[in-house]
């Protein structure tokens, strides 16, 4: 680590810093993604997480992966340093069994994989919504493991705010955000900008691979009486080096934005209508070459709310037309996939009881129809305890790639998965809190690739069993949160473990208000995993401290310390993981 900035730190962290803060996260937040409609966060059936502007502030994480690492029950593999290939594997799923929206709308390509994490700034965000568990019901393909929903930045009222950073590893970043929110409307933009000559991410090369990233986030709303209209576009584009198969220095271009309009509209008093129109593009381009991946979608989604006195009824219907071509060695292929969809749901809440249920008929264009469903129960044993438990049938259907890419096979069914999960939670009211998860999956016409054939084929089942125990302090001045994991993910045609899972991780996180000022500690230990060719990859414990020094009412100082103990690790066979090191961001807002 550079000189500078560990002198930087160490002053920083060590300034006498007294007085009282406010309560931290006092209240009960609003999530949308477990049901899709705004319910308290305490009447979810399912386990969901949330990522707060005020966590990502303090993480001064450079992408969506960095804030996603140290949430438990979720593995991240990543092909070394800043805007290399990261998967996220979510309760021991595949890494394309997540399902990844921007404000509601898919960010899965259509190509191949799952969504590019590793591209999504998190200053655009304004908070992260991970729901845990089978969703095919609400949202469709991809969704076996769950699904992680980025909301955008918003503005409660105006506001101003800019920054500046610079860390080790020559990283620079530069973002300017602004806001107003009145009566009749609210607008808001984010730029960002980030770049680093990172590191050699190849154990076998010394060879220094860069990053760059420019994204952007413009939203606005304007009311028309009983109606609302709104659009927002995120966009975000760089470049990403790389080194190929042979080692050798690479460059690929990359582009990822989604654009939406939406129409919310009241209904007497107890009826919503919202209707969302979006196109989500997704582009990699080589520059050493004349190969690219490209995925477009265009999509629609109605859906129709009505509240009664004790339930909440919801129905609606969704359509996508997406377009996936790829060029790689010469061939490639250019294909238009069309869906439909139909879905209901309802939501129940009677004294100590409540209840959710969702029904998915989904028609594509490939593989015919398909029904999904979820069916969830939640009872207050008492004030302080309460159980909940849950089915879900979900399903996910082979994308382009998987069909018409090398070794592809157009006759793929698609891998269908049977959730079943248990919990208990005991929150007496004050300032503690304990959960334990209980989560089983069967996952039939598992997709891998046959070496008798040299194509994919629907020749694999996966097993998977995981216990999860929390505990959560939440203080005037202190938040403490442990997780600890303990889950199976198997091959159940084999017995062999799932590549690159853990079976056993914990997670801590501590947050400390100091008067103005914030302290914040991330630790996260993982378990031996397994990777490609039987290679065995070791566990560790790896943890991020960062702080906040408020200099006056309008500037302050951020800071993160990457790998406190500077350990050595891998996520993904032959890559590194970043050594110990260090940024600095001085931060303006009014």
């Amino acid at each position: 680590m550079k000189a500078p900035f560990s002198m930087a730190m160490a002053v920083f962290l060590s300034a006498p810093i007294l007085s009282t803060a406010a309560d931290i996260g006092a209240g009960d937040t609003i999530v949308v993604t477990a049901t899709r409609t705004e319910i308290p966060l305490s009447d979810a059936t399912v386990p969901v997480s949330i990522i707060t502007r005020e966590d990502i502030e303090l993480s001064l994480a450079s992408d969506l992966a960095e804030l996603l690492r140290f949430e438990a029950g979720i593995d991240i593999g990543r092909n070394g340093g800043p805007g290399q290939a990261t998967s996220v594997f979510l309760r021991g799923t595949e890494s394309n069994h997540t399902l990844v929206l921007v404000d509601g709308v898919r960010m899965n390509p259509g190509t191949i994989g799952g969504a590019a994490i590793q591209n999504i700034s998190p200053e655009v965000i304004e908070r992260v919504e991970i729901v845990k568990g089978a969703r095919s019901a609400l949202f469709g393909t991809d969704a076996i493991g769950g699904v992680i929903n980025i909301i955008t930045r918003r503005a409660d009222s105006g506001y101003f705010e800019a920054g500046l950073g610079a860390g080790d590893l020559s990283s620079q970043a530069g973002h300017v955000s602004a806001g107003n929110r009145g009566s009749a409307g609210e607008f808001g933009v984010t730029l960002d900008w980030q770049s680093t000559d990172g590191y050699a991410p190849r154990i076998d090369s010394d060879l220094e691979r860069g990053f760059d990233n420019l994204a952007a986030n413009f939203y606005a709303a304007r009311q028309f009486g009983a109606h609302e209209i709104s659009v927002r576009h995120w966009r975000g584009e760089g470049t990403a080096e790389y080194l190929d198969f042979f080692l050798s220095p690479v460059e690929q271009d990359f582009v990822n934005a989604v654009t939406a309009l939406g129409l919310d509209s009241k209904v007497a008093a107890s009826g919503n209508s919202k209707l969302i129109v979006a196109f989500m593009q997704d582009e990699v381009r080589q520059r050493q070459s004349p190969d690219f991946v490209e995925s477009g979608r265009l999509s629609l989604d109605w859906q129709y709310s009505h509240a009664f006195e004790n339930h909440t009824f919801t129905g609606g219907l969704y359509a996508v037309q997406e377009d996936a071509k790829t060029l790689s060695f010469g061939s490639g292929f250019d294909e238009d996939t069309h869906v439909r969809a139909v879905f209901v749901q309802e939501q129940v809440s009677r004294g100590r009881h409540k209840g959710f249920a969702a029904l998915r008929l989904s028609d594509h264009e490939s593989f015919g129809r398909h029904t999904t469903w979820n069916a969830e129960y939640a009872f207050e044993l008492s004030d302080a305890w309460t159980i909940n438990a849950g089915l879900g049938h979900a399903f996910r259907a082979p994308d382009a790639s998987d069909r018409y890419g090398f070794g592809g096979s157009p006759d793929l069914q698609p891998e269908l998965a049977d959730e079943l999960q248990f919990g208990l939670r005991y929150a007496p009211g004050g300032r503690h809190r304990v959960d334990l998860e209980y989560y089983a999956n069967e996952i039939e016409d598992l997709i891998e690739f046959d070496l008798q054939s040299f194509t994919l084929q629907n020749i694999d089942k996966a097993r998977i069993r995981g216990l999860q125990a929390g505990y959560e302090y939440r203080g005037e001045n202190a938040l403490f949160r442990l997780d600890v994991v303990r889950q199976e993910a198997d091959n159940a045609s084999t017995g062999s473990r799932l590549l690159r899972r853990a079976e056993q991780s914990a997670t801590i996180s501590y947050t400390r208000n100091i008067g103005e000022h914030r302290v914040g500690l991330s630790v996260l230990a993982n378990g031996d995993r397994r990777d490609f060719g039987g290679v065995g990859l070791a566990g560790y414990v790896v943890a991020n401290l960062t702080g906040q020094l408020r200099l006056n009412d309008e500037w302050q100082l951020n800071a993160r310390i990457e790998n406190l103990l500077d350990t050595a690790y891998q996520t993904a066979a032959s890559y590194r993981m970043q050594e110990r090191s260090a940024f600095l961001e001085l931060k303006y807002r009014r």
